[in-house]
């Protein structure tokens, strides 16, 4: 059990972030077998693990697998390309520490921590370029999304709420966050404040970033992953009579927040269609925008929730 002290300090300073590195460690171990949601099997049976020996030892421990190839990020809009900076740039010293504390045969990384820590970083940007970049607007999309929702319930219900919904194994217990995993550490937020960063391969996992010098961080699953993959939903008859078979199926495929071009791009359909429809769905209620970004994303109302399921 890990217990960390929600400081009168730390507590005024729980934020989202999102991290691509963490995505690329997430989808090299979903590859390696380590970790996977059922979910994620229509992805991982269409790629293959790069050529990424001494990386793939490293993602293959149980337990750690380092902090420093992914660091945690500065906040939703954190790019590889800044992360990869900061794995480069990390001192020789911590890069020893860490991968000493690595539960795997490391014996095929050189015995120079820097030459370890800028080998591991190529081969980091190679997978990032090969695998996850090409999907990283889908992906990152859905983080947007599940950030969105837990600031509504942080808004809403409060710090309480919002840590409630994050994970089975984290709850919030007086002015403590208690996450049940096999490590045993009790600490105290500091002035940098709680990270939260959800993860689209981080499922069934929970993790914690507790490693000095790193801010304190929690990564939990995101949500909607189990309809990232699907390339179109099947709208119900009935409401496909009602609404327009179009119309039907952008409702249906709203399961998670998605923007324009986004349900352009997985339905097949002109951007400028999939606009139309979405004015008209929020115009009778059954959606409800929000910017976030450059980007608009449409979620269903409760109204269209009820129209939905009702139909089923």
């Amino acid at each position: 059990m890990i217990e960390l002290i929600l400081t009168a300090a730390g507590a005024q300073r729980v934020r989202f972030a999102i991290s691509p590195l963490e995505e690329v460690l997430g989808a090299v171990q979903t590859l390696l077998g380590v970790r996977g949601h059922p979910a994620n099997l229509p992805w991982a049976s269409g790629v293959a693990v790069p050529d990424v020996p001494e990386l793939a030892a490293v993602l293959s421990a149980r337990h750690y697998i380092t902090e420093f190839l992914s660091p945690p990020p500065d906040d939703p809009e954190t790019t590889a390309e800044a992360q990869l900076r900061v794995v480069r740039a990390t001192p020789s010293a911590q890069v020893a520490l860490e991968l000493g504390m690595v539960d795997a045969d490391l014996s095929g990384l050189p015995a120079d921590p820097a030459t370890a820590r800028d080998l591991l970083a190529g081969q980091l940007e190679q997978v990032w370029h090969a695998l996850l970049a090409p999907e990283w607007p889908r992906l990152r999309e859905l983080l947007a999304a599940d950030i969105a929702y837990r600031t509504r319930q942080l808004g809403s219900g409060g710090i309480a709420a919002m840590l409630a919904g994050l994970h089975p194994r984290v709850r919030l217990s007086g002015t403590s966050l208690l996450v049940d995993i096999r490590s045993r550490e009790r600490l105290s937020i500091d002035s940098r404040g709680l990270l939260l960063i959800p993860a689209v391969f981080a499922w069934p996992n929970v993790g914690v970033v507790t490693v000095p010098p790193w801010q304190i961080s929690l990564l939990y699953p995101a949500r909607g992953v189990a309809s990232l993959w699907t390339s179109s939903a099947v709208p119900p008859e009935p409401l496909a009579e009602i609404l327009g078979r179009t119309r039907a199926l952008l409702l249906t495929a709203l399961d998670a927040p998605a923007a324009t071009t986004d349900l352009a791009r997985r339905h097949g359909l002109a951007p400028a269609t999939v606009s139309a429809h979405l004015t008209a769905l929020r115009g009778a209620g059954l959606l409800a925008s929000e910017r976030r970004g450059h980007q608009v994303l449409y979620r269903r109302t409760d109204l269209g929730d009820v129209l939905l399921t009702g139909q089923l």
